[in-house]
């Protein structure tokens, strides 16, 4: 046994080896037990670790809700915006530096409702940001509402006999704008997941990566799914991976099968990529007014 003589010995034989990639002083975090944005958030920094992006040239961008805390949690440079702009934002930030590598972290009610309109035209634009989009199927911080991908007869706060209207498919939504990388996955299925956000993380264009989320306190108790571990093996018995699917196919429905996969991986010039061009003919030509 080695015996541990001083605080600092104790500390470093107890550091994890993500620990530097943490703010310390916003640890411990405020989700919830059995939650998946801590395994997430894992994923994340592992995925960065893989790509060999340099993390100097890193931005993390979120918005508000759950997931949107990520960016707090992450010692990168860091921005925690607005409601449903983080977007917006992460744009700005990515062509006013070629070379820095902006991800968007945040939750399905931020991007694809407050935010909706943003992630339309940042899908349009080919803007070259990745979006990691974590979908736990309502709002979660503000006490289980009904969320733009709540599918129909989902029990929350605001439809106590079971949800009425049609949900987003985030993944046919990103394609169908113009999204040049899509995917989806479960959080219980970290090993591809990683392997999606490596991808994404590397890819030229507007990446996109929805995951399906484990929110055992506002979603699952008032679905059957009453902690983290029911959920995820719910996740685990209904889904279906099919990679190259037409995304529209991939909607989901109560108690229907989860498809996972990746959908779309394609190259076009990007919103940069434009934008430099433009600015190189601007140069050399005069404008006619």
């Amino acid at each position: 046994m080695i015996k541990k003589e001083s605080n600092s010995m104790i500390l470093d034989a107890e550091a994890h080896p993500l620990d530097s990639y943490l703010r310390p002083g916003r640890i411990p975090h405020i989700w919830c037990s059995g939650c998946s944005l801590g395994s997430i958030t894992t994923v994340v920094i592992e995925a960065i670790i893989e790509s060999e992006i340099d993390p100097k040239n890193i931005a993390i961008v979120s918005g508000i809700g759950c997931t949107g805390r990520a960016a707090g949690y992450l010692n990168f440079d860091s921005f925690h915006t607005t409601h449903g702009r983080a977007l917006p934002f992460a744009i700005g930030l990515g062509i006013t530096d070629p070379n820095r590598k902006v991800i968007v972290i945040s939750g399905d009610g931020d991007i694809a409702s407050i935010g909706g309109n943003h992630l339309i035209h940042a899908a349009r634009r080919n803007a070259d940001i990745t979006v990691f989009c974590v979908n736990n199927f309502q709002y979660g911080m503000t006490g289980g509402q009904v969320g733009p991908t709540s599918y129909i007869g989902q029990y929350q706060t605001t439809s106590p006999y079971g949800n009425i209207e049609e949900p987003f498919n985030l993944p046919a939504l990103a394609a169908s704008c113009g999204a040049t990388y899509v995917s989806r996955w479960t959080a219980l299925d970290v090993r591809r997941m990683k392997e999606s956000f490596v991808e994404a993380l590397l890819h030229k264009g507007f990446s996109f990566v929805e995951i399906l989320g484990a929110c055992p306190t506002t979603y699952g108790r008032r679905n059957q799914l009453r902690d983290g571990l029911t959920i995820l093996e719910n996740f685990k018995n209904r889904t279906i991976l099919q990679h190259g699917i037409d995304p529209m196919k991939a909607q989901i429905q109560k108690d229907g099968p989860i498809i996972v996969g990746k959908f779309v991986e394609i190259q076009k010039p990007t919103l940069t990529d434009n934008l430099l061009r433009l600015h190189k003919m601007a140069k050399n030509v005069k404008p006619e007014l």
